[in-house]
């Protein structure tokens, strides 16, 4: 599985932005799609998952009332939808896929990321 991100930029405190990751390969609604994204000099931070057939969702603390994450199957592609982002939103935001959904790492496959950056 191949994964490639989109959506990122520059953007002022308080904009929008969505960010898309479409996977390449079959079976893409056996996976668990996550977002996870890294600040420079801070940890990795699990942001949001969601379950193959996208019923299933899980949602960071920093990312609860702000980001929502969807799938669309057809599309091979997952979606982080961004509302009211703040420069601690700054960060290289990666795509996953797994076989379980959980708040970890333990994914199987990362796209490249793609560069958030929240001005005050």
């Amino acid at each position: 599985v191949q994964l490639e991100e989109s959506g990122g930029g520059l953007v002022q405190t308080g904009g929008s932005l969505r960010l898309s990751c479409v996977a390449s390969g079959r079976s893409f609604s056996d996976y668990a799609m996550a977002w996870i994204r890294q600040a420079p000099g801070k940890e990795r931070e699990f942001v949001a998952g969601i379950g193959g057939s996208g019923s299933a969702t899980l949602i960071g603390r920093s990312a609860k009332g702000r980001f929502t994450i969807s799938r669309d199957n057809a599309k091979n592609t997952a979606y982080l939808q961004m509302i009211n982002l703040k420069p601690d939103d700054t960060a290289v935001y990666y795509c996953a896929a797994g076989r379980s959904l959980d708040f970890g790492f333990h994914y199987d496959y990362w796209g490249q990321g793609t560069q958030v950056t929240v001005s005050s």
